[in-house]
């Protein structure tokens, strides 16, 4: 396990006029009423603490009453956007219970708490700074994984739904040692299968705080999931061991568990099955997925110097030549792709060679 995987602090990339043309197209470039730059005006704040009286990094903002009456209005019509029909009728019900800003991290993300007063339900949503290598993250997210996603993009803001689930640090720490042993076997497995998936399409930095931890309660057990809720890191690093949440120090208890509750024969067997989906998923998805990569290789969301190492790095690990033409984080990311495909419909092809 290294310390330190991480670059410097990545810098924020300008959505350019193609991949604006591109969120248009698939409704996720929609005019909302409020920007990220208007919630930095709040006149005060006091820290949020978890149960265990720590700090959870997240700020309580308040703000003038002339102005927060304007901003909790336009708040709730973003809710009505990203969860209804955009229109005002119901208003009067919502009402925002608090606006949290983010003082750890890259995108300075404010939480929006959204409660329903006629029967007391609530849901979050999350304001933050537009970020091009974040939009691609979030966009490969919801075409690429098991999970849907739920974002807008309005010039420099973006809107991003909550997901929900148990941040992976609280969850190693709290939950998992009362899990038994036939669902700490089922979470090595969902951990192998996760890790396959960030690798796979170059998402980075999936430290235990980076992604949540899903229990879903069948009749007679309870089934868990993972699942990134952090995309900055898509397709920054040089590093390729960035792009493989084993290598983070925050995730070994999660690496212990897959080497006691898994052989390896079961390990490879999981990252195939991961392999076999993403391809699939690729497949299925291929006329927006394409414009969505050509967007990417057009576009800058990367240095020359990460670009020249990961390229180096994914060719020694692959042996693909085309690794070596890649020019850009967009290219590097499609061979990356092209390679997973190529190989399921190729082992496709010999199977249906062999029954013929």
């Amino acid at each position: 396990m290294e310390k330190k995987l991480m670059s410097k602090k990545k810098p924020s990339f300008a959505v350019n006029e193609r991949l604006n043309r591109y969120l248009a197209k698939h409704n996720r470039n929609t005019k909302i009423p409020v920007f990220y730059d208007d919630l930095l005006r709040f006149s005060g704040s006091v820290v949020v603490y978890d149960q265990h009286d720590e700090d959870t990094f997240w700020v309580r903002c308040y703000y003038p009453d002339f102005e927060r009456e304007e901003i909790d209005v336009s708040l709730k019509q973003v809710y009505n956007i990203m969860h209804s029909d955009g229109s005002d009728d119901s208003l009067e019900f919502l009402t925002v219970d608090s606006i949290d800003y983010c003082t750890f991290g890259n995108s300075k993300p404010f939480r929006v708490k959204v409660r329903n007063i006629l029967n007391d339900s609530f849901t979050y949503f999350y304001v933050k700074k537009a970020d091009a290598s974040r939009i691609y993250g979030l966009e490969f997210e919801h075409l690429l994984s098991p999970h849907r996603i739920n974002f807008l993009v309005y010039k420099d803001t973006l809107i991003e739904e909550h997901i929900a689930g148990i941040p992976g640090d609280v969850f190693i720490e709290d939950h998992l040692p009362a899990c038994d042993s036939r669902a700490q076997t089922q979470i090595a497995k969902q951990f192998v299968k996760f890790n396959e998936r960030c690798t796979v399409r170059l998402l980075g930095d999936m430290r235990s705080y980076n992604y949540v931890v899903i229990p879903t309660h069948d009749f007679d057990h309870v089934e868990y999931k993972i699942r990134a809720i952090d995309f900055d890191q898509q397709c920054f690093e040089g590093n390729f061991k960035v792009y493989k949440p084993q290598f983070f120090k925050e995730n070994l208890k999660m690496v212990q568990l897959v080497q006691e509750k898994l052989q390896e024969s079961s390990i490879e067997q999981y990252r195939k099955e991961e392999r076999s989906l993403l391809a699939k998923r690729i497949i299925n998805t291929k006329p927006r997925y394409k414009e969505l990569l050509r967007c990417m290789i057009n576009d800058n969301v990367s240095t020359q110097k990460n670009v020249k190492k990961l390229r180096k790095e994914l060719y020694i690990y692959t042996n693909d030549m085309k690794f070596k033409r890649a020019s850009t984080m967009g290219q590097i990311l499609r061979t990356a792709l092209d390679f997973v495909r190529r190989n399921y419909e190729n082992v496709n092809m010999k199977r249906l060679l062999e029954s013929s």
